[in-house]
């Protein structure tokens, strides 16, 4: 490889990683092993107490850039890769995911066809030991197919992520320098900061965000022995808040404060029907589902009026 083509690769890989010496190696021979080969690899150790640093230095590739840092968390480690690229595109990969090795070669091809800024995939979900799950029983393929499917039928993006993260993850996220620069740094949401992301890419690009719905080209790692904890309040919390900032970006300014009155009020009716159903007949139990189908429903039609 010359000189000046590694100083501008046409690839940058960004590798955020943390504790997962089980998964560094299988993550780093799918990005050297894409059928792309012009590509530079940045793996930045966001403070390991495993052996993850080690695996990643054993490497001799010369397509790969090793730092070590104190830990700062996902999307700081993200935002230090990003003033480090030098590719004409940029993409991102979990520590403990894994790239199909034509990834690239198929968006690449893909984006130029559709003059793409932003591609995402579909993805395929694992375990730790590598197993796929295939059973569309499994609750992760319910709530992905469900996401699918209310995307095929809408046809629009925008609205489809506002029902739910079809992306599924920053290893996702395939991008032009040009775009990166543009929608700038993640935010400093620990669990969503890829959900905020993609909606600011979808509102600086507008129709030219896409999604190759039938290629899975990312082995997504659900890990075993997850549990539901404080993650999963926090998790849930700041998704209200993304829904209820970028549902506001599609609504003419004058008409926000109805919405996020009504939104606001939707909450705090789930949490009242709740609370009275489990006092009178605990299990009758529905939180907010009847609630947040007819306000939704409600809100749905008023907007619609309002915006004819």
């Amino acid at each position: 490889m010359s000189l000046e083509k590694s100083q501008s690769p046409l690839i940058s890989v960004i590798i955020p990683a943390y504790n997962h010496e089980k998964f560094i190696g299988a993550a780093i021979d799918s990005v050297l092993e894409q059928t792309v080969h012009d590509l530079e690899l940045i793996v930045i150790n966001d403070g390991s107490t495993d052996s993850t640093g080690e695996i990643v230095q054993s490497y001799k590739d010369p397509r790969l850039r090793y730092y070590d840092q104190e830990n700062q968390d996902a999307y700081n480690t993200i935002n230090r890769g990003l003033s480090l690229v030098r590719g004409r595109y940029v993409a991102i990969l979990n520590s403990d995911d894994v790239y199909t090795v034509d990834r690239f070669e198929k968006i690449l091809a893909f984006q130029k066809l559709h003059g793409s800024e932003c591609v995402i995939t579909d993805v395929i979900p694992i375990s730790d030991s590598g197993q796929e799950f295939t059973d569309p029983e499994f609750g992760w393929n319910i709530w992905h197919q469900k996401n699918r499917s209310y995307y095929r039928e809408v046809g629009d993006m925008y609205t489809a992520f506002l029902k739910g993260n079809f992306m599924v993850t920053t290893s996702n996220l395939f991008m032009t320098a040009t775009a990166a620069r543009a929608v700038g740094k993640f935010c400093s949401l620990r669990y969503l900061h890829d959900y905020d992301y993609i909606f600011r890419m979808m509102l600086s690009f507008p129709d030219r965000v896409h999604y190759m719905e039938d290629e899975k080209l990312l082995y997504y790692r659900i890990h075993d022995g997850n549990t539901l904890g404080e993650a999963a309040i926090l998790g849930r919390e700041q998704d209200q808040a993304l829904i209820a900032k970028y549902t506001a970006e599609k609504i003419p300014q004058e008409y926000r404060v109805f919405v996020a009155a009504g939104a606001e009020r939707l909450i705090e009716l789930g949490n009242e029907l709740y609370d009275v159903r489990s006092l009178l007949s605990p299990e009758k139990a529905q939180g907010v589902v009847p609630a947040a189908k007819n306000l939704a429903h409600s809100l749905k039609v008023w907007v619609g009026k309002k915006l004819k």
